[in-house]
């Protein structure tokens, strides 16, 4: 075998044009995870990245944007129902899914209209 996948390095979520406010504003402020400065050579392409655990999330700009209303990222959170409750307080509304075995999950749209999951593994 002359390679083998390692991970993921990062998920890439578009967005439209002067996005990158309400990025900082959800992502940033009400998720809580931590800008990371773009390199330089990107930095004229506008959007924001993130640092999510050991992985990155990059909200890239896509002049002919669309929201991924079904392709989405899921990340694994711990005390999913505080994030769920503080989201819900901030008025995000909340998506149920069919439950999964061993795990305990809610979906939103980020401010631009993408669907997003959150995913906790239950420990019971």
């Amino acid at each position: 075998m002359t390679h083998r996948f390692i991970g993921i390095d990062h998920v890439q979520l578009a967005a439209p044009p002067g996005c990158e406010r309400e990025a900082r504003r959800f992502f940033g402020e009400w998720l809580g995870m931590e800008e990371m400065e773009k390199p330089e050579a990107l930095r004229g392409r506008g959007g924001v990245w993130f640092k999510c655990g050991a992985h990155q999330l990059h909200v890239g700009v896509q002049s002919d944007f669309t929201a991924a209303s079904k392709a989405h990222p899921a990340f694994e959170v711990n005390g999913i129902e505080a994030l769920r409750g503080k989201l819900e307080a901030l008025g995000v509304p909340i998506a149920l899914d069919a439950p999964l075995p061993g795990a305990i999950r809610f979906h939103v749209n980020d401010p631009f209209g993408n669907r997003i999951e959150f995913v906790e593994k239950d420990a019971r």
